[in-house]
Formats: structure tokens, sequence, C-alpha cells
């Protein structure tokens, strides 16, 4: 009788998590271990793409997700003083790809991790290092040690897995802005889905479905800069000004929910496996939030390797999982990158000559442009 094979997956994240739950469902014994006492982050939102949504097809939660969540509704780009520079069409983007679909972190967290066996999750646990040991991998925590056939390091930006293994990778790269974050209370308008650019500032809205919406913002500033009188009235020094709906969606945000975290990514690394350990998400390629995707390939992470150890020994497996990932996920963060620069743009003369552009792009030409990162289907 052949040995149940075994994984050690570092980090309870989306990614994390989706690894776990398409390894046990394939025949895996999984651990996950998580330095956090919970999971899921309180404060904000996600957007599933087409593609990241069928990826939770192929762990067959697709339909909860989209039951829980809100269909992407119609919105686009503003410019600083409310005119419309781009209108999503959310139709056409269904009709060729599938809908997107807005949900509260917590509320995705909660979904992935019922999906798990009780005894999956070890939160609490801080992870310190691996180490390849040829047949198995070693991973060292704050609990002991434990040992397992492959480890996965789903444990974000600051990756100790990544740390571990790859010694000589270039640190994350500040992109030079800052974002916050928060949930509104229940409004009482419905807003479009939208951001608004400015001169080196952004402000974007996605509704939720109870009511509220997910707020996001982004400043050009120095590294570690913080708001000296709180999140909240930099928000509203900032952004209070700005047009209708922004002041009202501010209105209702309750003044200590406010999230802040300086944006970075990840500098390409030569690899996303070394021996029988394998990064996936941000702990691979942390990218910027101005596509989407972050969580959205991480998920495509997760599906492709445990469709791969489905079929392959690890060896071949992890080989295969790089060549198929790596590319494509590493495009996607320069490409975020990008847009990021562009977005954050400040001259009075770049951002006219950006907002002019973006206004003349036909709708259809700016939709199918996402061919490349959404029309991605999971392997068999």
């Amino acid at each position: 009788m052949s040995k149940t094979p075994s994984a050690i997956v570092v980090g309870g994240g989306i990614g994390g998590l989706a690894a776990a739950i398409a390894l046990d469902r394939r025949g895996w014994r999984v651990e996950v271990l998580e330095r956090a006492a919970e999971i899921g982050e309180a404060g904000s939102g996600i957007s599933l793409w087409p593609n990241g949504l069928r990826a939770l097809d192929a762990l067959g939660l697709g339909d909860r997700i989209r039951v829980e969540g809100t269909l992407g509704t119609e919105g686009g780009i503003r410019d600083r003083r409310g005119r419309w520079l781009s209108k999503t069409d959310t139709a056409a983007l269904a009709r060729w790809y599938w809908s997107l679909v807005a949900i509260r972190r917590t509320d995705l967290f909660a979904i992935l991790s019922a999906a798990l066996p009780n005894d999956t999750l070890r939160l609490g646990t801080t992870v310190t290092g691996v180490e390849d040991r040829g047949a198995t991998v070693t991973v060292t925590h704050s609990r002991g040690r434990s040992d397992a056939d492959l480890v996965i390091g789903a444990d974000g930006l600051r990756s100790v897995v990544r740390a571990s293994a790859w010694p000589h990778a270039r640190p994350p790269r500040y992109a030079g802005y800052t974002a916050w974050r928060t949930i509104t209370r229940p409004l009482d308008f419905k807003p479009d889905g939208s951001e608004t650019w400015g001169r080196g500032e952004r402000f974007g809205i996605v509704p939720l479905g109870d009511g509220c919406a997910y707020l996001f913002a982004a400043a050009t500033v120095r590294e570690g800069e913080r708001g000296p009188d709180g999140e909240f009235t930099e928000l509203q020094r900032r952004f209070g000004p700005w047009p209708d709906p922004i002041p009202a969606a501010l209105a209702a945000v309750e003044p200590n929910a406010v999230l802040r975290h300086d944006i970075y990514d990840l500098p390409a690394l030569d690899t996303f496996v070394r021996g029988r350990i394998a990064l996936l998400g941000d702990a691979a390629h942390a990218m910027t939030p101005n596509l989407g995707q972050g969580a959205n390939q991480a998920l495509e992470d997760a599906v492709t390797l445990a469709a791969l150890l489905d079929h392959h020994p690890i060896g071949p497996a992890l080989t295969a999982y790089d060549r198929m990932r790596r590319p494509r996920a590493q495009r996607i963060v320069r490409r975020s990158h990008l847009i990021g620069t562009v977005a954050q743009w400040s001259s009075p003369l770049a951002t006219r000559l950006r907002d002019n552009a973006i206004r003349l792009s036909p709708t259809r030409a700016m939709v199918r442009s996402l061919d490349p990162i959404v029309d991605w289907q999971p392997p068999e």
C-alpha cells in the first residue's frame, strides 16, 4: 500500500488555504501553519476576476462565492472632477469571460477555511525556517519541528520560506505610494464601482452586497510615512474635497476601521521551486494591486500546483509548475507596476495626457486588453 503524500503549507492566506483544499481533495495529508491567531483580515474587500473564479470552481467553491459576493456592477475611471474617462462594459466582460465578484475578505476566508478538515489549520504557529533534506523537508516553528514530502511557501510578501530557501533573492521594492482600505457602514445610495484618478492620488469604491462599500485609496508618499492625526483624518484631508460620491462614502466610515499599508512588489525570482519547496502567491510574485490580481494569481498557483501533483511525482510536478506559473505571474507583476506608475503621475501635463488617452480609448479595446489575464483555464 502506497504512503499518503504529505504537505506543509506555510501561510493561511487565500493562496495557502486554496492549495491546502486542492491537495486535501486529492488525498494528501496537509497541515497549514499560520502565525496569526485568527485568519481573515477585517475591514477590506476583494474583487475576484473570472480567472480567480474559475480557480475557485475547480475547488468546488465558486457557486458559494457567487452567492456570498456581489456580481460586478457598472463602473470605470473618473477624473479628478468626477467626469468619466472610461466606463467598464461589465455586460461585455461577463459575456466574454464571466462576471466579477466583490466579497469581504472575511467572508472569503470563512468559505475557504470551512472547506478544510478541522485538524488542518494550526493558528498561532510562527515558522522560523525550512530545510530541504532531499527525501523530505523540515519546517522549524514555534511549536517544534514538522516534516513533510513537500513544503509550500504561501507566507506573503515577507516570506520566511523564501528567505530560508532563496537567501540571495532581492527584497521587496517600494512602489512609491501607500494605500488605505476600509469598508463603510450601509450606504443610503448605490455607488458605481469606480476609481477616481487625480495627481499622485486615487480613490476607489467597490459596492458590496449588504449595502456597504469597500473603499480604497492611494497616494504618492515617502515609504513609512503616516498621517500625523490618524489615517481616517488623513483620508478626509486628502479626499474629502473630491467629487461625489467620495465625501458621502467617507462619511459612512468608522474612523478606527481604516487600514493603511505601503505598496510593494517583488523583483523577479529565477525560480519558484527549490528541491521539494514551492512558493506561491505573494511569496513568489507579490504584485501591486492595480490589476486586482494578487489573490486571483495565488488561486491560479494553488489549483495549478495541485493538478500537476495529481499527475506527476513531486520533482517533475514542481518543474512544470515553475514553467507554467512563473512567466505568467511575472508578466502580470510588470504590467501592474507600469499601470501604477501611470496612475500615480502627478505632473499636470502628464496627467492631462494620461486622462485624454484613457478618454479616447475604445471601451471594447480596454476590456479585450484583459484577455491575457482573465482568459485563463485551470489545468485538468
